[in-house]
């Protein structure tokens, strides 16, 4: 069985994201950057997947400029075997990474496709399911718990009102949440590894896909700074401001 794995290279989920000051985006010069951490999520989960000897390989994929093969090859010292860079400089919308990944899916054939339920910078939530749809496979996202037998995925998945289970026939599309598991520190000797491990190159041209944005941001704006808070000498006053100031009541 192979296993598809997508990786994005975000903004590090420690640094405080500052907008430009031409207000036409997100900081990222000089910013510390690594792979999404849903992504690093599923990343470990297939690499359990393949220690349990359900899968034989793992692709770990991304789509960005050349600085993305860092997240590759984080992947591939976490334990994916090879990795394939879809180079672009500009703005990748979900729909454009879909169309991407499903050329890649018709290209690796992979038994099932693990990636983040979404990622940190935009919080889309929609790359997965756009994936699923244009596949026409069966999906199964927010997982908690994924198990693979018999040519199907039995996927626990978070919901509203708690946990439901799912089973998939593959091929399926499967998007990770955060109590799926704990992702491993790739160790040293592994990261060494990993330099040597293939990266393919290629174009969203050479898949034939047009990855033009069909968006336009005119602005990017920090939210508002929160008010002070204020002190109340008594209960009625509390309810007169929340009435008449808040108007909450």
């Amino acid at each position: 069985m192979k296993l598809l794995v997508p990786v994005k290279r975000v903004v590090d989920y420690n640094v405080k994201v500052r907008v430009k000051a031409d207000n036409t985006g997100v900081e990222t010069a000089n910013v510390k950057m690594s792979m999404n951490p849903f992504d690093e999520i599923a990343v470990e989960e297939a690499v359990r997947l393949k220690e349990k000897g359900v899968a034989s390989e793992i692709v770990a994929v991304s789509a960005g400029p050349s600085a993305a093969q860092e997240q590759i090859r984080t992947a591939l010292a976490m334990g994916a075997d090879r990795g394939i860079l879809v180079e672009h400089d500009g703005v990748l919308e979900p729909l454009a990474v879909a169309k991407i990944l499903k050329a890649l899916v018709a290209k690796e054939a992979p038994d099932l496709v693990v990636m983040g339920k979404q990622a940190i910078d935009d919080d889309m939530n929609a790359t997965g399911q756009m994936l699923a749809a244009l596949l026409g496979w069966a999906q199964g996202t927010f997982a908690s718990r994924v198990e693979v037998a018999n040519g199907e995925a039995t996927v626990t998945r978070e919901v509203d009102g708690g946990l439901e289970t799912v089973t998939l026939k593959l091929p399926a599309v499967v998007t990770a949440d955060l109590r799926l598991n704990e992702p491993r520190y790739a160790s040293l000797p592994n990261i060494m590894k990993a330099r040597k491990k293939p990266i393919e190159v290629v174009k969203p041209a050479d898949l034939g896909v047009d990855p033009a944005p069909r968006l336009t941001v005119l602005r990017v704006e920090e939210p508002p700074k929160r008010q002070a808070g204020a002190k109340v000498a008594s209960v009625q006053e509390l309810v007169e401001k929340l009435r008449n100031e808040a108007k909450v009541i």
